[in-house]
């Protein structure tokens, strides 16, 4: 899994709109649901893009509408970003300068981590392993850029 894409500037390459596609496995009952729908990422005020995600979540045969608000602000440094939850609290930095970053997200007593890799201009991916008393859990979100 070595081959990356590096992205120069995160915010600049998630702007538009994508397909997203993500399954959830729960590592512990071995349950499977899965997340159909859209990505999109709209101008902000203050230099980012606020990602608005919705689609249709199904989980042990009952589907149902799910949706989602990120702010993806400016980061720390030049081309990398702050993601934020909709209410501002503090969700994870995004460096793709490599073409693959590792976040760390702790939440009550589980840890949420997440590995971003882009593999070209028009498809990237993230998987966020979630593991603590409350959670053992798998999630691997494909993205492809609409046209």
């Amino acid at each position: 899994m070595g081959d990356f894409r590096p992205v120069p500037d995160v915010l600049a390459y998630l702007g538009g709109r994508w397909r997203v596609d993500r399954t959830v496995r729960d590592v512990a009952s071995r349950a499977e649901g899965r997340f159909e729908g859209a990505t999109v990422f709209r101008p902000l005020d203050g230099g980012g893009p606020l990602h608005e995600e919705s689609g249709t979540f199904t989980w042990q045969g009952a589907a149902r509408p799910a949706e989602r608000t990120l702010r993806f602000l400016p980061g720390a440094r030049p081309g990398t970003a702050d993601v934020r939850f909709a209410d501002g609290r503090p969700f994870h930095d995004l460096d793709l300068t490599s073409g693959r970053y590792v976040a760390d997200h702790p939440c009550a007593a589980d840890l949420y981590r997440g590995e971003f890799t882009v593999r070209d201009a028009d498809h990237w991916r993230t998987v966020w392993r979630v593991g603590g008393p409350a959670k053992d859990l798998v999630l691997t979100t494909e993205y492809v850029r609409e046209r």
